[in-house]
């Protein structure tokens, strides 16, 4: 088994991710805490109150995070901390970065794009914005909602697209080619569309549902948990996952809670409602523990830009670092 150094934190993890030579992790109690070991981990209090999303910058350099606290901050590796947005009364628990330094993220029916010049673009909704994300190329922001997933120009001029389906879209994501929209729903099943004529796909036969999604590195699996096992869809025909069974990778008894792809192997990190954590090959499904069962759900999982280390977070605070590369 790889070695995990295990660290001991104060609250759930909401996100971990990778910053330099540093782990990041983001907490429910507001704070983050950046380290390498659990003698070097340091605390730093971000929000007013409880993060309720967090993501990597794209350029590594800083952890986004919003809040109950109606703000969206960035947090750099030596615990520097920058106000990017602020809407007081307002919980904003939706959050994306892309392209170009802009930063998506929403509240109830609004969602906003801060653009790297700090201008802060509006787009309101009907109903309740249930995910962001943006596409891999311009500046295009995609949206859940009930009912339908938006797509919608940030600085270009013309109107929105939207791709209907009926039900509460909880969550979105978008292939890191740009050809499919991926959504999470609130019912036991994913829907998605190829982007450039609409066509469906449906994604069904969990028994939980999906909180945790995660494309492999060139974009030809969508690993989800929400299952016994990670479900991966291949997408790297022109039809995606129509008609194509899905890879069933680490088998458990307890549900998978985070799935977490390698960023340059076709390998997954499983987080388990345990806290057990494999890592699984696609080709022949070859598993390696990478922590042991202790009770607590996995809640957060990352590798590092480099895949030699993979950071762990759970629901109880208890987190870890597995070193890839130790005996």
């Amino acid at each position: 088994m790889p070695r995990l150094t295990p660290l001991a934190l104060p609250a759930y993890v909401v996100a971990v991710t990778h910053l330099g030579g540093r782990v990041a992790f983001a907490l429910g109690d507001g704070s983050v805490h950046l380290g390498h070991a659990a003698d070097d981990v340091r605390a730093v209090q971000v929000h007013d109150g409880g993060i309720l999303a967090a993501v990597a910058a794209p350029d590594g350099k800083s952890l986004i995070t919003a809040g109950d606290d109606g703000r969206v901050m960035a947090t750099d590796a030596e615990g520097a901390t920058q106000l990017l947005f602020e809407k007081k009364g307002k919980w904003i628990d939706q959050l994306a970065c892309g392209p170009q330094g802009a930063v998506a993220f929403a509240s109830g029916r609004m969602a906003w794009v801060r653009l790297a010049d700090g201008q802060v673009v509006e787009f309101p909704h009907e109903k309740a914005v249930g995910g962001v994300a943006f596409l891999p190329k311009g500046l295009r922001l995609a949206t859940a909602t009930v009912d339908k997933a938006i797509l919608h120009w940030v600085t270009a001029k013309g109107a929105p697209a939207e791709l209907g389906w009926k039900g509460a879209h909880t969550g979105i994501t978008v292939s890191p080619d740009g050809r499919f929209l991926v959504t999470t729903m609130q019912e036991m099943a994913l829907h998605g569309w190829r982007i450039e004529d609409g066509k469906h796909m449906r994604m069904t036969g969990y028994p939980a549902k999906v909180k945790s999604v995660s494309w492999s590195p060139k974009g030809r699996w969508l690993a989800t948990a929400g299952a016994n096992a990670a479900i991966l869809w291949p997408f790297s025909a022109k039809d995606g996952p129509m008609g194509k069974p899905p890879l069933q990778l680490g088998p458990y008894p307890k549900l998978a809670t985070q799935v977490a792809c390698h960023p340059t192997e076709e390998v997954v990190a499983i987080g388990y409602q345990d806290g057990m954590v494999l890592a699984v090959r696609f080709g022949d499904q070859a598993e390696v523990a990478m922590r042991h069962p202790s009770g607590e759900p996995v809640s957060a999982l990352a590798w590092s830009p480099d895949g030699m280390t993979l950071a762990i977070g759970t629901e109880s605070g208890a987190a870890g670092l597995v070193d890839i590369g130790a005996a």
